[in-house]
């Protein structure tokens, strides 16, 4: 089982990012794969997550602004980050878990090796 995220980088307060988590080794019929991010000196935090049966579960304060998808050609969950803020920098994660969707992190059984989003004028 492998996960990586990739698709971070620098972007201006407003701007948009789209992370992608790229993985192999198992099929969603059986995991669900989520995305956290953890901030320095801040505990991860989940963001949105994909369950198996395919219901999207996204933290209410990012509703709106973040969009969990599957890219089924290039076997991707995509996280779409739109109107960025500083205080979404950190590094992000993706990871996956069976059956259903947690928001805690100790529920995953596997993680990609994150990807750092850096939001700043």
């Amino acid at each position: 089982v492998q996960l990586q995220a990739f698709g971070g980088g620098l972007v201006q307060p407003g701007g948009s990012l789209r992370l992608s988590c790229e993985f192999s080794g198992f099929t969603l019929d059986h995991y669900s794969i989520g995305w956290f991010r953890q901030a320095p000196g801040k505990e991860r935090e989940g963001v949105s997550c994909l369950n198996s049966n395919g219901r999207i579960d996204t933290v209410d304060f990012l509703k709106g602004r973040f969009t969990i998808s599957r890219d089924s050609a290039k076997n991707t969950i995509d996280l779409q980050m739109n109107s960025l803020k500083a205080e979404d920098s950190a590094v992000y994660y993706c990871g996956a878990e069976p059956p259903k969707c947690s928001d805690l992190p100790y529920n995953y059984d596997y993680w990609g090796q994150g990807t750092l989003v850096t939001v700043s004028s």
